[in-house]
């Protein structure tokens, strides 16, 4: 397997690539809010609902997620002649480097998850959807765009939900359609067998539906290996990829050895989607050039930073890139990442704390300072003035390190979440986009010396003043060492 940080490299060829996705779109809705007691009616909670989002699900969910990476995908699926098709049309629409063909069914109804939501806890899931194929003359409709759109497209993504557009002859025709024309196949699979995906390149089941479709144990590595190793011999597969959650995956080809890449992820609050990211990333790898285990690696790193989301969420390209490029890399953003990530901080109720300042040689006092501070809130963020702002501050010699050097020591500290660096003198511009829970300056300074305080506590939030290390300071460090 390529080195992690070797891969940083393959993403620069994502924005080269053209993917077709065929499957079950599907409209997730999410209902947030907040429980404080019991229905007097029944032993349940009683949501007090605060806000509702919807976004595209099912294969929808994998475009978002290729164009997320830079890639251009084109969607074919099928919906239903009702509100929810109509909102689906709306929000493909609105993506952006999406094309799409959504054939209407007026038959049946668009599906439609709705999940609630309490404190990051999902309390419960209801569906909207009819089980059944689409009729034979949408399905041909399906099988033609889908051969023709293959001579444009790199890889085919077959994402099925078991929703009724992919039946066993789309599905043959297309797989067929794609292997004639060199194009690799990637299955996300369903049901209790898989030889109506004869042909595909690779599937991924989670170990559940492995077991499912093997009828073998699947319990220990060696288990699944050959659990996966039957299901490919027998179904005519060249590959299986199997989702392991906290254990990782496992990609286990027909012939050869099989591949164990542990689990990355930090925090899991979500796992909504996370098969449409792995499938996203996997098949994005595989028609940009990468090896079987190498996608399915960054397939893994991306999986690792989804399910840290509330929602059905997607990975960036810029996130990918910086978790290649190693946890200093991740915590160092850009603002529009910084306030994305802030975003989905406050969504699982967490509070942000914000510092800043030039952090130009780090000393005990700028340590002790980013620990009380992350002491006061959940996740901090530090401003990090750019190198020009620095030198408008201090003087045409500072700063002594460049702005990345000290962004990358800054974010090597536990105390610290993110890094962001802005070019005006004050952060006040990024502390109005950013609106954080509290904003933290050592004692040094008196109250009405800390920029945006005022800001911040019209707003609601909160300054902390923190005591500070005495015998520190990065300016009387340089004159020692000039002295």
């Amino acid at each position: 397997m390529t080195a992690q940080r070797d891969l940083v490299n393959h993403l620069d060829r994502f924005g080269d690539a053209r993917l077709l996705c065929i499957g079950d779109i599907m409209l997730d809705r999410f209902v947030y809010g907040a429980v404080a007691r019991i229905s007097p009616e029944a032993p349940i909670p009683v949501l007090r609902i605060g806000r509702e989002s919807a976004m595209l699900g099912g294969a929808g969910n994998v475009v978002r997620n290729l164009a997320a990476l830079g890639v251009a995908p084109r969607l074919i699926s099928v919906i239903g002649g009702d509100n929810a098709g109509t909102e689906i049309e709306a929000l493909l629409s609105a993506q952006g480097g999406v094309a799409g063909d959504l054939l209407t069914d007026t038959t049946r109804r668009t599906t439609v998850k709705a999940r609630f939501i309490a404190d990051a806890q999902q309390l419960l899931r209801a569906d909207h959807e009819d089980i059944v194929a689409i009729p034979a003359d949408l399905a041909a409709k399906v099988r033609a765009l889908g051969e023709s759109a293959l001579a444009d497209c790199a890889a085919l993504i077959l994402s099925d939900y078991g929703k009724g557009v992919l039946g066993d002859a789309t599905l043959q025709a297309l797989i067929e359609a794609a292997r004639s024309a060199g194009r690799p196949v990637i299955v996300d699979p369903k049901g209790h067998d898989y030889h109506c995906y004869a042909g595909a390149d690779i599937v991924t089941p989670n170990r559940q539906e492995l077991h499912q479709v093997a009828r073998m144990p699947v319990d220990s590595d060696d288990e699944i290996v050959a659990a996966a190793r039957a299901v490919a011999n027998r179904c005519g597969l060249k590959a299986v990829l199997v989702t392991r959650g906290a254990a990782g995956m496992c990609v286990v080809p027909a012939q050869g050895e099989a591949t164990h890449l542990p689990a990355l992820a930090r925090e899991v609050y979500d796992v909504s989607g996370a098969g449409d990211t792995v499938v996203a990333v996997l098949a994005a790898g595989l028609a940009t050039g990468a090896g079987l285990v190498d996608a399915a690696h960054l397939a893994n790193v991306a999986a690792g930073i989804v399910v840290g989301k509330i929602g059905t969420a997607v990975v960036e390209s810029g996130e990918l890139r910086r978790a290649l490029q190693g946890e200093e890399a991740a915590k160092t953003m850009s603002r529009q990442a910084l306030l994305a990530q802030t975003a989905n901080w406050r969504a699982r109720g967490l509070k942000i704390g914000f510092t800043n300042g030039c952090f130009d040689l780090i000393h005990p006092g700028h340590a002790s300072l980013l620990r009380q501070a992350r002491a006061a809130c959940d996740r901090l963020v530090v401003g990090l003035n750019s190198d020009a702002s620095v030198q408008r501050l201090k003087g045409p010699a500072r700063p002594l390190q460049n702005e990345q050097a000290r962004a990358q020591v800054i974010a090597s500290l536990a105390s610290v979440d993110a890094v962001t660096i802005f070019d005006e003198e004050t952060p006040l511009h990024l502390l109005a986009a950013l609106r954080p829970d509290l904003l933290v300056k050592g004692a040094d300074y008196r109250l009405d010396e800390v920029v945006g305080a005022d800001l911040v506590q019209d707003y609601g939030g909160r300054v902390l003043l923190v005591p500070i290390e005495q015998g520190h300071s990065t300016t009387a460090t340089i004159a020692r060492m000039t002295d």
